[in-house]
């Protein structure tokens, strides 16, 4: 489930010179956090990186805290829908594979909003806030697999993905391993199974 705030965001945004601002000062924050972390964030390091007047930054979003806010609105923004490859172990692997893919990429802005949301309570609940938006939109992932009669219809969706994504963040994040091709298959196929047995019904 990517976080990255997108270039071209689905909803509206102010277009031209604006939409070329917010892009450019969005992701000179997202640079000096995976450079340098939290505790070095500053609206003047922001600015100067993006090659904006530092006035620009601080008229349209006040403080670091206000970027933040922005940099979490866009990665709400992405648009984005998990893979439809017909199978729900399939589905469930594709997804555990972009997981694994954006939290071992370097550098990792997955990783770095994760680490960002145990050093600011905005962050946290920003963060918390789009983990809820992207597990919603996956969970047509299991819809799809209750209409094809793969699982019954009473199976918890969201039970379900968590079963088949926690792996992944557990090695790649509280671990540390290198990443394993193999996991996401594997965890999508305890899961599947689990679910096919009647373990997530509701």
């Amino acid at each position: 489930m990517p976080t990255e705030p997108s270039a071209a965001p689905a909803r509206p945004r102010p277009g031209g010179r604006t939409a070329r601002t917010r892009t450019r000062v969005l992701d000179a924050v997202l640079a000096e956090l995976t450079e340098h972390g939290y505790d070095a964030l500053t609206v003047d390091a922001v600015a100067a990186r993006a090659g904006v007047h530092r006035a620009t930054v601080y008229r349209r979003w006040r403080d670091v805290g206000g970027l933040l806010a922005d940099l979490f609105a866009a990665a709400a923004d992405l648009d984005w829908t998990p893979a439809d490859t017909g199978s729900l172990r399939a589905d469930l692997a594709a997804l555990g594979r972009e997981i694994q893919d954006s939290l071992t990429a370097e550098p990792s802005i997955a990783v770095a909003l994760i680490a960002l949301s145990f050093r600011s309570a905005d962050a946290a609940r920003a963060l918390r806030q789009l983990w809820a938006d992207r597990y919603r939109q996956c969970e047509v992932i299991v819809e799809r697999a209750i209409a094809r009669g793969d699982l019954r219809p009473d199976t918890d969706a969201r039970a379900l993905l968590i079963a088949a994504t926690a792996p992944v963040y557990h090695e790649c994040v509280l671990l540390r391993l290198p990443p394993d091709p193999a996991l996401p298959e594997r965890a999508a196929e305890a899961a599947a199974c689990a679910a096919e047995a009647g373990v997530f019904a509701r």
